[in-house]
């Protein structure tokens, strides 16, 4: 149906599904790995704040997931797939899921890396022939490296919302407009600067190295291999009965937007998937952390999926959440098609918004608890980032994210037995030979002997044999219960053989 005809009956249609919305319980499906019933209590919390969101921000259709220990382990849809036929949304609804799409780019860049066929510092000019002879802002410049536009520093301007309406570029066009040369709006490596212009080019570094068009190399490197069939760049071949069509607000009314071809800007957010699909890109990256020695099946291996965290070093803050009782910025920076954040509440986590004419979309990774949360949504840049980062707090809450934890290493285990033995014995001399060098230098034995003579006087016994939280190889954190109270103290390993305590802390427990 055409724009015009859906302004025909928007009235109408509007308020009938409107009150729909109103109405209706969540679609649900069942998770594929636990019944419905299992899943958490807290679950119920996240389907009230995406009802919420859905209906404030006047969203025909919407689907959300929460991938933990790789596995969908909720999922819900809310709404309609179009407004006039009605279909509720459930995990098998398309959606497209905008500069989402950018991380399969990245990741499928490094795997040509990884299979010795480019190389992330060489030019780009090196891989698409168009950029040589290009005129650069200053005279110093560098010319730009494939590195510089995984990290979005090659000095483009930022192009939303011109990028988007590129999506359907034929190739032949696009390479014109590389051969004609592109304006920059700074030198390349000063700043991070979001470009689609710098994604919808490495698509074209992927066809001209892998010898075959981008979304046929991504396919064959990332969506087969997890077995994403239902995921595609072609939306016209998807069953129009499956598909999400997108909308946009404007005049108090839903309005059709066109669907926008695959084609040369694809790479940069063309990609159409559902929730059941996505879940499974969504486990399979968390899957690479922690570092570990057991096998490595790919697609790609799991140090270069790390490295989609690594960033261009242009760091930025971002204001405390609204609600956030400790009212902490958050360090941000991008990485390669993921987004870095560093916040006090969470620790460490990736992110990536979709934002698209017709759709808005959101993922949230916790490489540190396993857990992954995304929604998508068929309205026009739909900001499905705060329900998705409120439902990450309202887990977090909750205690379902649970830390997840490193193996204590033979070194850190028997160290850490030498400290147990030191403040039961009250003396350095008790652990044996585990001080490194420099340790009696830092503070003195007697030194020792006082300020452990004087925790123990307000501590009493404590119980040495709880568990050490290993932080690395050669460092961990540990917490005693103590018949006065409760110590909490760490331990810090030398770089030598054999590792010996450079530095070590015990704290008495404030009540």
């Amino acid at each position: 149906m055409s724009v015009r005809s859906i302004t025909a009956h928007r009235r109408g249609t509007l308020f009938a599904v409107a009150a729909w919305l109103a109405t209706t319980a969540l679609h649900a499906s069942e998770p594929t790995s636990r019944s419905d019933e299992s899943a958490p209590a807290s679950m119920a919390e996240l389907d009230t704040l995406f009802a919420d969101f859905a209906r404030k921000s006047h969203v025909p259709g919407l689907v959300y997931g929460v991938v933990a220990d790789g596995r969908l382990v909720h999922v819900r849809g809310l709404g309609v797939q179009d407004i006039v036929s009605r279909r509720p949304v459930t995990p098998e609804t398309l959606f497209r899921i905008a500069s989402m799409t950018k991380a399969f780019t990245a990741l499928t860049v490094l795997k040509l890396r990884d299979d010795g066929k480019l190389q992330l510092d060489a030019l780009a000019e090196t891989y698409v022939s168009e950029l040589r002879g290009w005129a650069y802002p200053t005279l110093d410049a560098p010319r730009i490296r494939l590195r510089d536009l995984l990290n979005h520093s090659a000095g483009f301007v930022t192009d939303d919302p011109w990028g988007d309406r590129q999506t359907p570029m034929p190739e032949a066009q696009f390479t014109q407009l590389l051969r004609e040369g592109v304006p920059l709006t700074r030198a390349p490596g000063l700043r991070m600067e979001y470009s689609n212009l710098g994604y919808a080019l490495l698509g074209r570094v992927i066809g001209n190295v892998s010898g075959e068009p981008y979304a046929q190399a991504i396919t064959r490197t990332l969506l087969q291999p997890l077995g994403m069939v239902a995921s595609g760049w072609d939306v016209d071949a998807a069953p129009r009965a499956q598909r999400a069509l997108g909308y946009s607000w404007e005049g108090d009314a839903w309005q059709l937007e066109s669907d926008m071809a695959h084609g040369a800007f694809g790479a940069m957010g063309g990609l159409q998937t559902n929730a059941v699909d996505y879940a499974k890109w969504v486990a399979y990256l968390l899957a690479a952390w922690p570092a570990r020695n057991d096998t490595d099946p790919g697609p790609v291996k799991r140090a270069s999926v790390r490295e989609l965290a690594q960033g261009s070093n242009f760091p930025n803050l971002m204001p405390p959440r609204t609600g956030s009782a400790r009212a902490c910025h958050r360090a941000v920076s991008y990485g390669m098609g993921m987004q870095v954040v560093v916040d006090c509440e969470l620790g460490t986590y990736l992110n990536h918004s979709g934002g698209y004419p017709g759709y808005g979309s959101f993922v949230l990774l916790l490489p540190e608890h396993g857990v992954g949360l995304f929604a998508f949504a068929n309205r026009t840049y739909a900001g499905a980032g705060g329900p998705v980062l409120a439902a990450a707090h309202a887990l977090r809450e909750s205690g379902f994210l649970k830390a997840r934890s490193l193996a204590v290493s033979d070194e850190l285990a028997q160290a850490y037995r030498a400290v147990g033995t030191m403040y039961a014995k009250g003396e350095l001399a008790a652990g044996g030979d585990v001080l490194a060098m420099n340790f009696l230098l830092d503070r003195s034995a007697a030194g020792w002997a006082r300020d452990l003579a004087k925790l123990k006087r307000e501590l009493g016994e404590c119980d040495t044999s709880a568990p050490i939280l290993a932080d690395g190889a050669l460092s961990g954190r540990f917490t005693w219960a103590c018949a006065s109270g409760q110590a909490k103290g760490s331990v810090l390993l030398a770089p030598t053989r054999p590792p010996r305590i450079q530095a070590m802390e015990i704290e008495r427990v404030a009540p």
